[in-house]
């Protein structure tokens, strides 16, 4: 990695399950000095924002406004860690910008690894209503910080793929401001920017890395503040290949959050080559994660189908880590759709207590 950059686990936190709690404890144990307290959630659980930095350029960044996309909060934490190997890199980063990290801004999705909140709102949609008690807490942020750039910073699903072939383990966004799409100055700032990344990492993750939608959603985060003026940068952590726990994806998604302050450090609102940001590969819906194919059902004519399985996430209670529950999503033809795994089941037989599988329910079938 450039910059001799030697990425660092952070060891506090193995699993991709964040307890809030025990994230909160961390943090007021080893970050006392460069941490506030900025709000607390609709169940009263305290919201954490670091400062780090000196520097005239100032970056704000949030994780887990999605409570079950730990990525970033990961990415953060393992940067921290790869700072006290390397104090050099923190110390020449953090001269030119200041970054506001703003930890779980939905610590009450994250103990649950849910998307939504407490009172089931997606805060990524809540910019106008201002309904839930937490996103008021960001968005006074970014209206009164003054901020050069922000960092949204999510997780996608294992369906997307760069090229219907390699699963899109990152992808970015510069934020549309309107149903035009148009090409502003500010959106140019932000594509700069993720230029820079996709050129970093492109050696560590070849074909593996693409751009989200940029269409523009009213109602939410990245759209409205790039409509502030703010130029902002998407960050979609995806799948990698036999990873569900996401271990490759955190390590690469803190490379990329690294390449990211560096290159807004580097930029300072320049627009360098924003054009290549065309040349990135849209995401495409492509995948499921098991495709039993040529699949002949316990019914009374001919049946033969493929039937497509996408894993759901649960977080057991008193459990640090994620279970994947097999849901049955297509029965019939899936059409030009893949799986990350695929079952060849011609010639076998379709064992069940129902004559076929239901859709939307969990997998209760097998193959022999």
């Amino acid at each position: 990695m450039r910059d001799n950059f030697n990425y660092r686990k952070c060891p506090d936190f193995p699993n991709r399950y964040i307890s809030p709690k025990k994230l909160f404890f961390f943090l007021q144990a080893n970050y006392s000095d460069c941490i506030s307290e900025v709000g607390t959630s609709f169940l009263d659980q305290p919201i954490y924002k670091m400062r780090i930095g000196t520097g005239e350029t100032k970056v704000l960044a949030w994780s887990q406004m999605h409570g079950n996309e730990s990525n970033a909060t990961h990415a953060m934490l393992d940067l921290l860690e790869v700072f006290k190997d390397q104090p050099e890199l923190k110390e020449k980063l953090f001269s030119e910008i200041t970054l506001d990290f703003i930890f779980m801004l939905n610590p009450d999705g994250s103990e649950k690894w849910t998307r939504r909140n407490a009172i089931d709102i997606d805060m990524n949609r809540d910019f106008l209503k201002l309904s839930s008690k937490e996103f008021p807490i960001l968005k006074n942020i970014a209206e009164n910080g003054e901020y050069d750039y922000a960092l949204n910073l999510h997780e996608q699903r294992t369906i997307f793929t760069s090229d219907g072939e390699n699963p899109a383990t990152l992808s970015f966004l510069a934020p549309s401001m309107n149903h035009e799409r148009e090409i502003t100055e500010t959106r140019k700032k932000s594509m700069a920017v993720i230029v820079k990344i996709v050129e970093a990492l492109k050696t560590e993750i070849p074909n593996q890395i693409a751009r989200y939608s940029d269409e523009f959603y009213p109602t939410s985060t990245g759209d409205n503040f790039t409509k502030m003026g703010i130029p902002t940068i998407l960050y979609e952590g995806g799948h990698f290949p036999n990873d569900y726990k996401r271990e490759a994806t955190r390590k690469y998604y803190t490379l990329a959050l690294y390449e990211g302050l560096k290159a807004i450090a580097e930029l300072k609102g320049a627009k360098d080559d924003w054009e290549k940001y065309q040349e990135i590969p849209e995401n495409k819906d492509s995948h499921y994660d098991i495709i039993y194919r040529n699949v002949k059902l316990n019914t009374d004519h001919e049946c033969i189908l493929d039937i497509a399985v996408q894993f759901k996430e649960e977080i057991v209670d008193g459990d640090d880590e994620i279970s994947f529950v097999p849901i049955v999503m297509e029965v019939g033809d899936v059409g030009k759709k893949k799986g990350w795994k695929e079952i060849d089941c011609t010639g076998k037989k379709f064992i069940s207590e129902k004559k076929f599988p239901k859709l939307d329910a969990e997998v209760d079938f097998r193959i022999e």
